[in-house]
Formats: C-alpha cells, sequence, structure tokens
C-alpha cells in the first residue's frame, strides 16, 4: 500500500464509529453470532461460509452442530457420519478438512489455536479464516479480506485494478490490517463483510443506506456500479457422463469415491465420462462390464440430470437396469433403494433417485 493509499486517522476513526454504530443496530441474527466466544462454532461457521452463501449455510450448521456440537464430537464422527451431515453443501473438502483437523487437535490434546498463524497450520483454514477465526473468537487483531470486504474496499477507495492480481490483493489486505480499530476486531471484521452482503452489494449497491457514503470515493465520482474490477473468467467446460442405475432383488449397486478431489469419500452410482453421443454405447458397454454387471442388461435412459460446479457444467445421463445377478467388489455395495436415503450422497445422485423415481 502507497501512501496515497493510506487513510488517515480522522479518516480511520470516522469509519470505525460508523461503521460499528451501524452493525450494532442493523446485524443479522445468525445463529453463529450468538456463540461468538466460542471459537469452534465460529470455525465450522467459517469452513460452511467458503463458497457458500448465508442462507444456504444456515440450516446445515444447525444441523451439523446439533450433532456435532464439540471438537471431540466431531473428531470421533465416521466419514460416512460427516458426509452424510454435509451432503447437499458441496465442496465436500471442506468437510474432510474440517475432520482431519479436529482429529489432529484432540489426538495432541489440543484446543482449537488462539492465534491467526497457529490457525493457518490446520487443514483448510487460510488467511482469511484464520483471521476471521482469530478476530471474532479471541480477539485477536487480524484482518480478514473476503469477497464482500474487496468489494467494499474496491469502492470505498474506488480501486480500479482488477482485484484478483496479486498486487491488488496485497493493497486489499494492506487496508485491512490499517483500517483494524484498537478494540471490538472481530466485530470490525464482521461488520464489513455484512455492509458487503447486505448493503455494497454485486449489483444494483443501497448507497443511500451505506454508513459510509460520505467517504465512498467511488460513489463520489458515482463509478461504484463498475466496480470491483473483475477478469472476465473462462468459459465453463461441460462434462457428459453415463450412469447406471442396476437394481437387483430391489438393492441397487453403489460405489465409493476416493476420499480425495471432487465428492471425495460420498457414495454414487456407476458412471463414466465419455467424449461425444457416439462414443456413449461403447461406454455403457463398459461401465457394466467393470462392475461385473451382465453385457445385455436392459438399461433404459431416464432422462439426464445436469448439475452445475464452480468450473464445469456435469450432465449426467441416467440409465437403469434390472439385473439377476452382479458381484460386490471392495468399494462397492448393493443398497435397498429405501436405505439409499441414508447414504451420503452427492446432490446430482440424489436428482438421478427422484429422475429414476426409486
Amino acid at each position: 500500500m502507497t501512501p496515497r493509499d493510506t487513510p488517515s486517522p480522522a479518516v480511520r476513526r470516522s469509519i470505525h464509529r460508523k461503521l460499528l454504530r451501524w452493525y450494532d443496530r442493523n446485524a443479522r441474527d445468525l445463529p453463529w453470532r450468538r456463540r461468538t466466544a466460542d471459537p469452534y462454532a465460529q470455525w465450522v461457521a467459517e469452513i460452511m461460509l467458503q463458497q457458500t452463501q448465508v442462507q444456504t449455510v444456515i440450516p446445515y450448521y444447525e444441523r451439523f452442530m446439533r450433532r456435532f456440537p464439540d471438537l471431540r464430537s466431531l473428531a470421533a464422527a465416521t466419514d460416512d457420519e460427516l458426509l452424510s451431515h454435509w451432503q447437499g453443501l458441496g465442496y465436500y473438502r471442506r468437510a474432510a478438512n474440517l475432520h482431519k483437523a479436529a482429529k489432529l487437535l484432540t489426538a495432541d490434546g489440543r484446543d482449537i489455536p488462539d492465534s491467526a498463524d497457529a490457525l493457518r497450520t490446520l487443514p483448510g483454514i487460510g488467511r482469511y479464516t484464520a483471521g476471521a477465526i482469530a478476530s471474532i473468537a479471541f480477539g485477536e487483531r487480524a484482518p480478514a479480506v473476503d469477497g464482500n470486504v474487496a468489494r467494499v474496499f474496491a469502492r470505498l477507495f474506488n480501486i480500479r485494478e482488477d482485484i484478483a492480481t496479486s498486487a491488488t490483493v496485497r493493497r486489499l489486505w494492506s487496508l485491512a490490517d490499517c483500517l483494524l480499530p484498537a478494540r471490538r476486531c472481530g466485530d470490525f471484521n464482521q461488520a464489513l463483510m455484512e455492509l458487503g452482503a447486505v448493503v455494497c452489494t454485486p449489483a444494483s449497491p443501497r448507497c443511500d443506506d451505506c454508513p459510509l457514503g460520505n467517504s465512498c470515493k467511488a460513489r463520489a465520482i458515482n463509478t461504484q456500479s463498475s466496480l470491483p474490477v473483475k477478469r472476465r473468467s473462462p468459459a465453463v467446460p461441460e462434462v457428459p457422463h453415463v450412469v447406471i442405475l442396476a437394481a437387483r432383488n430391489g438393492a441397487y449397486l453403489v460405489t465409493k469415491r476416493p476420499p480425495n478431489g471432487l465428492w471425495g469419500g460420498l457414495w454414487e452410482f456407476p458412471n463414466t465420462q465419455y467424449r461425444s453421443k457416439r462414443n456413449r454405447p461403447a461406454s455403457i458397454s463398459r461401465l457394466l462390464a467393470d462392475h461385473d454387471l451382465p453385457s445385455n442388461a436392459n438399461a433404459i435412459c431416464k432422462g439426464t440430470v445436469t448439475h452445475r460446479l464452480t468450473h464445469r457444467l456435469m450432465h449426467f445421463d441416467t440409465y437403469h437396469c434390472i439385473v439377476e445377478c452382479g458381484t460386490q467388489r471392495r468399494g462397492t455395495r448393493w443398497v435397498r433403494a429405501n436405505r439409499l436415503s441414508a447414504l451420503p450422497m452427492s446432490t446430482a445422485c440424489r436428482k438421478m433417485i427422484a429422475l429414476a423415481q426409486i
């Protein structure tokens, strides 16, 4: 951050006063905000909120906290039990890292670290998450810059550079550190996030309701709607798959995904990616053979499930067949139709079950 970027002490004091007063009056009543002194509650919330909207997180958070109310109950959970309480929330690597960190801490007899630097040694905790937990739960003077905060700063200081470049990221973090007050750092960080979430929104910011409107450089010259500057995302690739829902005596064959990668550790139906529609029949035959299912199984297409992820658009051509035989290998299981709902599965698989009317 250059000297010209550095807000004066008077400006900083004004921002502190106005923003904290606004937050005290307008903060949403969120379940984790009722437990700000509980680092475990803040940790779970911050992990769930990574790349996921608040309203989506709330029911998952409340259910998760009822089942795993503390570090030790989380560490003692089985992988399937953990994933069954996470399924539908997406980005399952977050759950795996949360579980791994809980096991590491309890194995060493440690509690959740009370500083941002120590928190960053745990799996799944980066600079933002560490700063948020440390400032909210422990009162540490640690900055926390998420997408909401970056947008607020881009407008407040009229930053015209791409916010994704390393130079601009450094500038944003320097501003966040510079602006932190001596006290109520956690509330100040939450106030910035709240401002970005409900007032300084990506589209149609509510500038008339902003407590920092008089200090906003972008508003002064009417550039707020064009900020922040972001490089255009590349086109999302479309990835076609065939999926076999094979039924034997009322039970369906499911396989467990590897622990790492997309949907790590979840159960799914046998599937494979294919390149073009011309390759689809061969892909179906190969899929049947790979799972010791009869090659003459009458696989009937029930339709296509489309599921959007951040970096790809998945298409699942869903086939249903009834078979007389089929083996069970390691990592596979035959599960009664009425027990499929108990398995941790992705939202895409739940869509397939609904499509096939199982």
